[in-house]
């Protein structure tokens, strides 16, 4: 699944892991760790759909 990615959804990945680690650390840092939850997610969703569409002959 990793080789999927590539680099870009590997970092999104790690993003989504570092804002839930922040997330159950310090209610302080719910709307930081939110933030990093959602750019992770976009990171991943991103990299996703351009390692589909080059399978496809897209990009």
């Amino acid at each position: 699944m990793l080789d999927k990615l590539g680099p870009l959804g590997i970092a999104g990945l790690a993003i989504v892991l570092v804002g839930i680690v922040l997330i159950a650390i310090e209610s302080l840092l719910v709307a930081g760790g939110m933030a990093l939850v959602l750019l992770g997610l976009a990171l991943t969703v991103k990299a996703l759909v351009s390692g589909m569409l080059g399978a496809f002959g897209m990009m």
